[in-house]
Parts: C-alpha cells; structure tokens; sequence
C-alpha cells in the first residue's frame, strides 16, 4: 500500500541560492514545519552543477553572497565555481537547515486542489502536500540544447557546459564550442592549451570588458575578519558603484557609448589580426545582451590552433559539422555553451492552478506576467522566486533573493496572523503591475540595443530584467500589501 502523502505547511521547490535563503529565514522565523525539495544531492544549484573549465562569477565576491552571512575568506576579487560552492554549503550548515531538505527529489507534478485549499505534489521520492508552495527553482538550471540537424548522430561526446564530463580527457582532441555567452567566455581560455585544435561557433559577438580580477592579501582578508565594519563598508561601496549602472543599461543607453569605446580599445589591443577583430566586434549596443568579463577570450584566438567560425551550422555528422558555407569541420567533441530555458522553464509545464491549466499554458497565452516577480493570478497560495523581471544586468541578483525573500515571509506572517486559508494577486494588480514594467523596459538597452537575447520571451517581451536600480525592487518588496490579494479565511 502507498504511504499517505506528508504533509507541510510550505513546500520549497529547489535548493539553490533562493530555496537556501527562503529556509534560512523561515528557521529565524521561529518556523519548522516546511521543506526543501531539491532533486540534486546538495545545496547550490548553479553553483553545484555549473562545474566547467574557468567557471567563476561575474559579480564581486564581496557582494555575491548573502547580507547575514558575509564572508571575509573570499581569496579573489571574482570567486571561483568551488569557492562559491563552499560557501553555500557552509551557510546551510551554519544555519542548521540541511535537515529541512529532501535531496534526490524531483517534482513531478504540483497541482492546486481547490476543495483542501491545498497543493499536491508528486514527486521521486513520494507524494506531499502544503498549504503553501514556493517555487526556487531558478532561471539558470535547466540547460537549453541547440536544434540542429543530424546532431543526435554525431558519434564523438556531446554535453552541456552545465553538465561537464570531467573524467573525459580533452588532450588531443578537436573540440567545437558552440555559443559564446558567459560560459563561453570561460570555457575558451581554459581549454585551449589543452585540445589539439579548438572552434569556436559565433552566431553574436559578444562585449567584453575587462575583468578587474585579482587575489585579496592576507591583510584584506584579516581586515574583512576582525575590523569593525570594513567588510560591510566594502560591500556598500561596491553595492553603490554597480547599481548606479541602472541608469545607463535601464534609462538613458546613450551613456554607454563610452564603455564601447573601451571595449573596443580593448579588442585592438588583445587581438592582431585586423580581419578577425571585425568578425568579434559586436554589431549592437553595448548591455543590449549580457555584458561579458573577460581578459583572457580575445587573446585566445591569437592562437593558431583556435578558429572563429562564425557561418551558421547547418548540420552535425558523425564526425563532424557541416558550416552554412559548405565546409566540413572534423570534429571529436562538441560542447554546448547555449544557456538556459530562462523564459521557458520546463518546471512550468509541471505546476497547475485553480482551472487545472499549467504555468507553460498560463505564460504561453498572456506572457510571463507576475506579481513582483513572485505571485500569479490563478495560483493560489503559491510564490516564485527569482520569477520573471527580476534579473539584473548591473547588479547582484541575491540582493534581489533576499528582497523576495522578506516580501514571501510578510505575506506568510499575514496567513498565520489573521488565520488565511488563501492568498491569490488580484489579476487586475497583477495586470496594471506588467504595463508599468514593460513601460519602463521600452527605453532600456535590453528593447532598444538592436539584438535578439534571451531576455525576451516568445511574444518579443522582456520578462527577464528588472527595469532599474535595485534599491527600487527592494522599496515595493519591504512590505507584504495585501490588499492586492484576495483572500479568504
């Protein structure tokens, strides 16, 4: 016989930066009745599974990680993959929230049932049941893998950067890295001495900055350690310096015109062929894609083993890929540096509101429209984090986190206080809140840097940024308003 379904207030669906902050907070809450479900083994979610060659991260160390747990260890300016890793692992230790987790647990299916006012959830390990389901699942966890033809023929080994084969070695080999997004970027430089030849496959180029990256000394780190208020004060200062970027990535993209000039200093000076500095040099503005940090890519292709191919694949063979133009390219390994499903997550297809229609079908007819990113109409009792528009491209989305964070516990204080059986945002808020949005988004460089990116969704919205300074996103998130809620209790 089946065991009955175990039942929770809250259910977390997912474990990463967001699911470990939302169980954090729920534990100083003074709150024990919710759970983690992560189908992973261990916290981190992209920091776990985004091992590949050079993987680090883009925003300072400093001020990617959390504002209760700051970390005077960091050893870079820029953290590395393993580095971050630990430090999430550590955090959830410290906190004491390990216990509250589920691993090796996928969700299935999660459907609301009207009647209970609760949500079933079916998943690898059993079924449960909450009065109140938050999705953590993230934007960047579920890998999007190129449409090509003939590519499930290619008889050489084919992976996702997010799922790399480390005991598979690279020395000898002809390796194709298809994309040159973030991942890209890092993977280049730090496979190139190793493989005999190396393409890399632009649809876009990218910008590139500088990456001002360099090791703390021990007395920085002392000083983050044992000076009364250096480390946060630090934090600040870089906080500051990066939000301020809002107002030219989000409100006037015309003061970006100099970044591209040091940009382009930049690729004179890294690359020597004057041919290939054309074939690299982006043709939109600046911010209008992911803004790119590296010193090490342009140099890479000063290296006569590294081609640029940058005519479209038209097929993948056993042995090779076939390029637009004709050309074969012998091939051994291919990597996909393609990104995420962001706008089309295949957890949407798995949750189901109040009328039995799925997440996929809700956002497929009327686009991602969310409630401060976090609440959806039709979804009873349900919150999403790092939901739709609140993605930055300046700034460090766990500030977003844990803006989100203190706006799901406000309005769970308001169910346990006045006794709730359900919250749902009022269509019309939500409604009204996704016009101002996409208003303030049409002057953006997102919408108006002439280039496709995975910003937008299907319908040509931006559902993925956040339409200015953070500071901003914190001020409508300090404090639950539930009067654009129905309720009932």
């Amino acid at each position: 016989m089946d065991e009955p379904p175990r039942h929770v207030h809250t259910l977390v669906i997912g474990g990463g930066l967001s699911g470990l902050a939302a169980a954090i907070r729920f534990r100083t809450q003074g709150w024990s009745d919710f759970l983690v479900l992560e189908r992973g083994q261990d916290v981190g979610g992209t920091w776990r599974d985004n091992t590949y060659p050079g993987a680090a991260c883009d925003v300072p160390s400093h001020l990617y990680s959390y504002s209760f747990a700051l970390n005077p260890d960091w050893s870079r300016s820029f953290s590395p993959q393993g580095e971050i890793q630990a430090y999430v692992t550590k955090v959830a230790r410290h906190y004491g929230v390990r216990d509250r987790h589920v691993f090796g647990c996928e969700v299935l299916s999660a459907r609301w049932r009207e009647a209970s006012a609760r949500w079933d959830v079916e998943t690898t390990r059993g079924a449960f049941t909450a009065d109140v389901l938050v999705g953590a699942f993230g934007a960047l966890c579920e890998p999007s893998l190129p449409e090509i033809p003939g590519i499930e023929d290619f008889a050489g080994r084919i992976h996702h950067s997010s799922r790399w084969e480390h005991d598979y070695d690279l020395s000898g080999k002809r390796v194709a890295v298809i994309g040159t997004g973030a991942s890209a970027v890092q993977i280049v430089p730090a496979i190139a001495s190793q493989v005999a030849e190396l393409q890399v496959y632009q649809r876009t180029a990218p910008w590139v900055l500088p990456r001002l990256d360099r090791r703390y000394s021990k007395l920085e780190r002392l000083a983050c350690r044992y000076l009364p208020g250096y480390q946060r004060a630090l934090r600040a200062g870089i906080y500051w310096a990066h939000d301020v970027q809002a107002v030219a990535l989000a409100k006037v993209p015309a003061l970006l015109k100099p970044v591209e000039l040091l940009a382009r200093t930049k690729l004179r000076k890294e690359v020597a062929d004057a041919k290939l500095r054309r074939r690299l040099r982006p043709r939109y503005r600046l911010g209008c894609k992911r803004i790119l940090l590296s010193n090490t890519y342009y140099p890479t292709f000063n290296q006569e083993h590294v081609r640029l191919i940058t005519d479209g694949i038209a097929e993948v063979r056993e042995k090779s890929i076939v390029t637009a133009d004709g050309v074969e390219h012998d091939t051994d390994v291919i990597v996909c540096a393609t990104g995420f499903h962001v706008t089309d997550s295949p957890t949407y297809q798995r949750i189901f509101g109040r009328d039995g229609r799925s997440l996929a079908d809700v956002f497929d007819e009327g686009g991602l429209q969310v409630y401060k990113g976090t609440a959806i109409a039709g979804f009873p009792n349900m919150f999403l984090l790092v939901g739709p528009n609140t993605g930055l491209g300046h700034n460090s989305m766990i500030f977003m986190i844990e803006s989100q964070v203190n706006y799901l516990v406000g309005a769970l204080t308001a169910m346990k206080r006045q006794r709730l059986r359900t919250l749902e945002v009022r269509a019309s808020a939500q409604r009204e809140y996704y016009r101002e949005l996409q208003r303030k988004l049409s002057r953006s460089v997102w919408n108006t840097g002439g280039c496709s990116s995975w910003y937008l969704d299907k319908h040509g919205a931006n559902t993925t940024m956040w339409p200015g300074f953070s500071f901003a996103f914190r001020g409508i998130t300090r404090t639950f308003d539930i009067e654009a809620f129905h309720i009932s209790s």
